[in-house]
């Protein structure tokens, strides 16, 4: 039986810079850190984000930059907080997407390795609301 999500894997081509996005944009919580060794494929670092665990891993970045993204919850009264965040990074954002309202609020933004990222103020609960 399925209990939950376990961990999720980024492929990163630097891992000091993805551990600076994680803990700057996310408050990750670095747990772990593979140093020289690879007991995986490849050198690694592990994170914590609310919990739930974050691994990244050394290798090349993605060749090309699509949709399919991870998005995290915030509370809405956070929203301008993170923006911030992520633009003190200096990273590339993809302009939201067209919402009807009561959808809650997105920022959508690419880590140094083209994964798409997501900070999302809405609730499946009120997305299927406002779809009803």
């Amino acid at each position: 039986m399925i209990e939950g999500i376990s961990h999720l894997t980024f492929i990163v081509k630097d891992l000091g810079k993805a551990a600076v996005f994680w803990q700057s944009i996310f408050a990750a919580k670095e747990i772990y850190s593979s140093g020289d060794r690879t007991f995986s494929h490849t050198r690694e670092k592990f994170f914590l984000v609310a919990g739930q665990w974050i691994a990244v891993m050394e290798g090349d970045s993605l060749p090309t930059r699509t949709y399919n993204h991870i998005a995290f919850k915030i509370r809405e009264e956070d929203f301008e907080i993170y923006e911030a965040r992520v633009r003190g990074l200096g990273v590339d954002f993809e302009p939201p997407r067209s919402r009807v309202e009561g959808e809650g609020r997105s920022l959508y933004f690419y880590d140094f390795d083209n994964h798409l990222f997501e900070l999302h103020t809405g609730t499946l609960a009120e997305r299927l609301a406002r779809y009803g």
